[in-house]
């Protein structure tokens, strides 16, 4: 089998969805499939195949990964933006000429055409999709990674019925973007042959808002290679390395700096534990738009670390040396942090949202609900900061959760669960009759 993983170039390729593909990878290195991934839009001046064995690009991944990723046999394809005069400059051609460009690479430089299979983890795929099965004998597969009105719209379903209500000649140029986001989006998965959807939240809005057979789409949940938890004095070790005190409780949020990932309202819920629990650090590991939080947090700013974007190996000694783990999104179609904490033993309070509320239970940490509105959503800080407040004060309680979670993470969202679900839908694609 030859798989075709395409990747794009933007924040999410770094984050979810680069973390989604590395780990997929990872998890098939040992199985007889031959995967390429193809990185759309590619800031590099050139189209170009790279193998794995000269895979240089270090910056975000650790030397264990470099030589896992350097050992496997890997192709990394990158397509260019298609620009005037092949420089920097001048306009893009629009989204359908640029993938018209990408299928006549694909078919210049796809050689063995047994058993091929297309996998797109870009949402704004579906003229690519469509092309790319009226040029090949193929199968097609999109993954939902996430949704552009979710990150508009905070997650609030309501606000996006209101929208799809309204006149279309009383709709603002942006909302009529939307709606064509929408609407593009929703035509991929009708498109591919099979859709995968991260957790049940997300396969029932598919069914019920696009209007998908459930019996086109697969629920998996992401996977990840296991890292064991390390012992109390290698933990002792490693905060010395990231210079924080001893007895200094440590709050982690991982996550891109966006409205979104509910950053402002951990916020606004550590100045009520600090009133507390003086003695706590909140670690914010992430990029994005630093200002805003900035000016929220000034008047605590003493007790707030930003790391920035961290590579695998650090954000790992991270988890290891916290206390808590908030995850207080106002929405996620699953949760890679939130089964990375777990796998950590890291006690979770996290937002009773989506795809979220399935990856973290209640024997491993505690969910606060969404409040939900007409014109927004929002958490209630003070029930936020309580439930950090209990886990700070009850050492053994968070022990015991963190334990459960790992349990958990061990039963559901190991890289080896993960493998197994990936081959047997890649399988079951040759098998189908329709």
């Amino acid at each position: 089998m030859d798989l075709y993983l395409f990747n794009a170039n933007d924040s999410a390729a770094i984050y979810g969805i680069g973390s989604y593909i590395r780990e997929l990878t990872k998890a098939l290195e040992s199985v007889d499939i031959s995967i390429h991934i193809v990185h759309l839009h590619s800031i590099r001046p050139e189209f170009e195949i790279v193998s794995s064995n000269s895979f240089t690009n270090r910056t975000l991944i650790d030397q264990s990964t470099l030589q896992r990723i350097q050992s496997s046999q890997v192709e990394h394809w990158y397509v260019p933006e298609v620009r005037n005069q092949n420089t920097f400059s001048g306009s893009v051609q629009k989204l359908e000429d640029y993938y018209r460009n990408v299928v006549f690479l694909l078919r210049i430089h796809i050689r063995d055409t047994k058993d091929l299979v297309f996998h797109f983890n870009y949402n704004q795929s579906q003229f690519l999709a469509k092309e790319l099965k009226a040029a090949f004998d193929c199968k097609t597969i999109a993954t939902v990674h996430f949704m552009r009105w979710s990150l508009d719209f905070l997650g609030n379903l309501s606000r996006l019925h209101a929208l799809k209500s309204k006149p279309e000649n009383q709709r603002s140029p942006y909302e009529q973007m939307l709606i064509a986001t929408d609407e593009y989006e929703s035509c991929l998965y009708n498109e591919v042959d099979r859709v995968i959807a991260l957790s049940t939240d997300m396969k029932k809005f598919l069914c019920d808002e696009y209007r998908i057979d459930p019996n086109k789409i697969t629920v998996i949940p992401n996977g990840l290679d296991d890292i064991s938890p390390e012992e109390e004095f290698v933990k002792y070790g490693l905060r010395e390395k990231w210079h924080l005190y001893e007895k200094e409780y440590v709050i982690l949020f991982v996550g891109r700096l966006t409205a979104v990932k509910g950053l402002e309202y951990l916020i606004r819920a550590l100045r009520k534990v600090l009133e507390k629990v003086p003695d706590c650090r909140l670690v914010i590991a992430g990029n994005g738009r630093y200002d805003g939080y900035i000016q929220e947090a000034k008047d605590i700013c003493a007790r707030i670390t930003y790391t920035g974007l961290l590579n695998k190996a650090e954000l790992n000694e991270l988890y290891q040396i916290a206390d808590v783990g908030v995850i207080p999104s106002l929405y996620e179609t699953f949760s890679l942090v939130a089964a990375e904490m777990m796998m950590h033993d890291l006690p979770v309070v996290a937002t009773a949202t989506s795809g979220l509320n399935e990856v973290v239970d209640e024997t491993c940490g505690f969910k606060v609900p969404i409040n939900s509105y007409p014109d927004r959503v929002e958490i209630n800080t003070d029930l936020l900061a309580e439930k950090i407040l209990y886990l700070l004060n009850n050492p053994s309680e968070a022990k015991r959760m963190g334990r459960n979670g790992r349990k958990r993470y061990l039963e559901k969202y190991t890289s080896e669960i993960f493998r197994k679900n990936m081959i047997e839908l890649y399988k079951s694609l040759f098998c189908d009759n329709t």
